[in-house]
């Protein structure tokens, strides 16, 4: 009985973490007024579905459900580290430039001169996924 009461806490915690990013990905562009970019979309497009498939693998309980949430959050890792790259390293700079409308390498937030919005996608990403990658590891298919 504890296992599953483990594995519906942790699937609450990734849906609660999935609800932060979200509604924190809209506060910086509905309040704030920062205008995404391009690579800002591509990361909204991978988390915000998975308010709905995390949210419905906890009310069904059941982890297996949430699949597409361990394969998009893992990719939204990927693009969430290189936009972070394009912002920090002078090398891809450059390449943030021709993005879009809006370029890659804008920084509208550099908390503490490290957190900047795709650090902070990135690092939802992988509270995600890890999260995700225990409950599967300590609960198998159960």
């Amino acid at each position: 009985m504890g296992d599953t009461n483990t594995k519906e806490t942790m699937l609450l915690l990734i849906w609660a973490q999935v609800l932060v990013a979200v509604l924190g990905s809209l506060f910086y562009s509905e309040v704030m007024g920062y205008v995404p970019c391009e690579m800002c979309w591509y990361q909204r497009i991978l988390m915000y579905p998975l308010v709905i498939i995390y949210g419905t693998a906890l009310i069904k309980r059941d982890v297996i459900i949430a699949l597409p949430g361990l394969i998009l959050s893992g990719i939204g890792m990927v693009v969430s580290i290189y936009h972070y790259f394009v912002q920090k390293l002078p090398a891809l700079h450059e390449a943030g430039s021709s993005c879009g409308a809006i370029p890659c390498n804008t920084t509208y937030v550099n908390y503490f001169g490290f957190i900047t919005i795709p650090f902070l996608a990135g690092t939802a990403f992988m509270i995600i996924f890890v999260l995700h990658m225990v409950i599967l590891r300590k609960h198998g298919r159960k």
